[in-house]
């Protein structure tokens, strides 16, 4: 009985101790976060927002510098999931806007500016290649020219839009065919070759879908000219 005394102040003591250090480990200290860790079901340290990688215009990895065009561009997939055109993280053309069709989805842009001029959608499957050779031939000096396909971009064209799109910049445009993917940007007055083009070839045995090759995706960074003296 005479221990009573002694070992109550100790219990008293162990009791203090543990009390603080539960509270130490559950609300401070490193210890304290392992625990938070534990019943968040986390063991690694939580990544700083300001390691996470950052997204940039269009969805780009790096941003474009001065004076340039942030662009992304997808080809549809097959003939169910339509096609984007996206520009300065503006969403120009896609199935949710509703105005993308089969055949070629094309948005016109101001190249001084950046300004949307237009966007339009052109049937190369039943449609008429005339509707395409309208909105092409009054192009002015310096617009921007950006084109996605989906599902077929080439069945009714002809020689004159063919070369309409290679004076707009593109090398691809004269072996498009039947169901390729492709996706391109161009300039009216261009002086060299689009660095801004890719086509993936419709063939049975390379094709990701049956019937069509795999949808194209391709983003950049495109300089505004310069305005006009005068």
């Amino acid at each position: 009985m005479r221990l009573t005394g002694p070992l109550r102040a100790v219990a008293v003591l162990l009791l203090v101790g543990l009390t603080w250090l539960l509270a130490n480990t559950l609300f401070g200290g490193e210890s304290g976060s392992s625990v938070r860790h534990f019943f968040s079901g986390s063991s690694e340290e939580p990544t700083p927002a300001e390691s996470r990688p950052r997204r940039y215009k269009c969805g780009l990895s790096a941003p474009c510098p001065p004076k340039h065009l942030a662009f992304r561009l997808v080809s549809g997939a097959a003939n169910v999931i339509g096609p984007k055109i996206c520009l300065e993280d503006k969403m120009l053309v896609s199935s949710v806007k509703n105005n993308v069709g089969r055949g070629l989805n094309i948005a016109l842009v101001n190249g001084v500016t950046g300004e949307l001029l237009d966007t339009k959608n052109f049937d190369m499957w039943a449609g008429d290649v005339s509707d395409l050779l309208k909105f092409l031939r009054p192009i002015h000096e310096g617009t921007l020219v950006f084109v996605a396909s989906y599902d077929d971009p080439a069945t009714k064209m002809n020689d004159e839009s063919r070369r309409l799109f290679e004076e707009l910049g593109s090398t691809a445009v004269k072996e498009l065919a039947f169901r390729d993917s492709w996706v391109f940007v161009g300039a009216k007055g261009i002086e060299n070759k689009s660095p801004f083009e890719q086509r993936m070839k419709n063939s049975k045995s390379s094709n990701k879908y049956e019937g069509w090759p795999e949808s194209l995706e391709m983003d950049g960074c495109i300089p505004l000219r310069a305005p006009l003296e005068g």
